[in-house]
């Protein structure tokens, strides 16, 4: 059993260790610079890119995705943020939601997709903008040249473009929903218009025998009032008695 505690506790002190040297590495690395940059204005927008929320490297490897996951993880864990606990959870799920899409390879390849469009969209308007400015007998140099600079381009690009899926994306779902709930309005008028039919057809086949013996009776008083009517009619004439002389 002292094994078994002494184990859980070198585990602990371990994690903790662990805890502070990915705090010390890097100041932006603390819990609560994270839980800011991933609640921040506009941040379901700007979250949209698990390799943004992860801040890794679109080429990093699995293994290197898998430390990252768990660095963050760490520092926006709840328990770890008892004084701000609901934002933590928040920031958490972020975090945790990235981490699962970048291991399905569909969805990792749908968000490299983007990646590689944003960037090709700045390097071909950088290349049109170098043609026009030698056109016009200007230098050619662009900010853009510097690597940070294109960095930061292709970084707002690329977020303007998973803003403009996922706008096209809740539009879409939105156009689902509504098709959806008139379809179901449909059924339900048709499951009405059936339920109403069934039951008209109930009732008259209930009250057919009734509304039968109702005719028949009917006829049958018809026909016995003419009976009696034509009787009055045959009643013999009066005879007149003769006076003799």
């Amino acid at each position: 059993m002292a094994a078994a505690g002494g184990s859980g506790e070198d585990a602990f002190q371990s994690f903790y260790t662990e805890v502070k040297q990915i705090e010390k590495r890097d100041s932006v690395l603390t819990s609560k610079q994270q839980i800011d940059r991933l609640l921040r204005p506009g941040a379901s927008y700007f979250n949209l890119n698990p390799f943004e929320v992860l801040q890794i490297d679109p080429e990093a490897t699995d293994e290197e995705l898998k430390k990252r996951f768990r660095q963050l993880s760490i520092l926006v864990h709840p328990d770890k943020n008892q004084d701000d606990v609901d934002r933590a959870q928040l920031a958490f799920e972020a975090v945790d939601k990235a981490y699962k899409m970048l291991l399905e390879p569909e969805q990792k390849k749908k968000a490299l997709d983007v990646i590689h469009a944003g960037k090709e969209y700045v390097e071909h308007m950088m290349t049109q903008k170098k043609k026009q400015l030698k056109k016009d007998g200007k230098s050619t140099d662009m900010e853009e040249d510097d690597p940070e600079m294109f960095r930061q381009a292709v970084y707002k690009q690329t977020m303007k473009l998973f803003a403009e899926l996922e706008i096209k994306r809740k539009e879409r779902d939105a156009k689902d929903m509504h098709e959806r709930k008139r379809q179901r309005e449909e059924e339900i008028e048709t499951q009405e218009r059936a339920k109403r039919e069934r039951e008209w057809q109930k009732n008259f086949e209930e009250t057919r025998d009734g509304r039968v013996d109702s005719w028949r009776n009917f006829q049958a008083k018809g026909k016995t009032k003419k009976e009696k009517k034509n009787r009055s009619f045959l009643k013999p004439p009066k005879v007149k008695m003769e006076k003799r002389e």
